[in-house]
């Protein structure tokens, strides 16, 4: 089985599966950014990419999410969430995979800035992350050499990427939805955030809440040490 390379940048990874319209990885990248400053050049978020349109078949359902929006708001005060106050809803989040991974092509750290970026736009400036031309805007905000961008955005190469890491956490590491926290040997590791039970498209109750904001950054540090532990004395050098 084909597979993509262990590491993008040499340093020990902690991998988060994730979807662009997931209110739940929204939190979880905020967190990731916010203590990867503290493990700079010691170890590196890796964002894969697990679209769960192509898993389901179904595009982002707005009457689940619109009752998931305000609950991962209050769990995480860093993460800016705003309503989404226009029918201009995205039908896909398909195109903002492919134009994390043309913005990844400029570095790990573009890319990574990126993937930020997009989930913000979506979910704290209520825009469209369907829509190529917002990907666009997004993409001139954040300084990316716009002419490369737009020729790895418009590649074939870009979908195809996407749709193979989706495959490989399908079938190698048996990701089934998102956030999926794990270290690159398929350890599972911990997410501090209470998800709600759904029954019939509703939300009917909500899981223990293990901490909020600034609480759960210990929670967060403990997984960039698992990362470190487990790569071994040589490679967290």
């Amino acid at each position: 089985m084909r597979d993509l390379p262990p590491s993008v940048t040499g340093l020990p990874e902690v991998w988060e599966w994730a979807e662009y319209y997931c209110p739940w990885c929204y939190i979880t990248a905020v967190r990731l950014h916010r203590v990867q400053q503290e493990y700079a050049g010691q170890v590196h978020v890796r964002v894969r990419f697990f679209p769960l349109e192509v898993l389901r078949g179904d595009p982002a359902p707005r009457d689940i999410l619109e009752q998931e929006w305000w609950l991962a708001a209050l769990q995480e005060p860093d993460a800016p969430f705003v309503p989404y106050g226009t029918e201009d809803w995205p039908t896909t989040t398909l195109p903002a995979f492919d134009a994390v991974w043309a913005a990844s092509r400029q570095g790990a750290a573009v890319g990574l800035d990126f993937d930020l970026r997009v989930r913000r736009a979506f979910f704290g400036e209520g825009r469209n992350i369907g829509r190529r031309d917002v990907l666009f805007d997004i993409a001139r905000e954040a300084g990316l050499d716009l002419r490369a961008f737009e020729r790895e955005f418009a590649s074939p190469a870009a979908r195809a990427a996407v749709l193979e890491e989706s495959r490989v956490g399908r079938e190698r590491f048996q990701v089934r939805g998102t956030p999926t926290l794990m270290l690159p040997d398929g350890t599972r590791l911990p997410l501090p955030i209470a998800f709600p039970i759904i029954r019939n498209r509703r939300i009917v109750a909500v899981r223990p809440l293990p901490c909020i904001g600034e609480g759960c950054l210990d929670a967060t540090r403990a997984v960039f040490a698992r990362a470190l532990d487990s790569a071994g004395p040589q490679e967290a050098a």
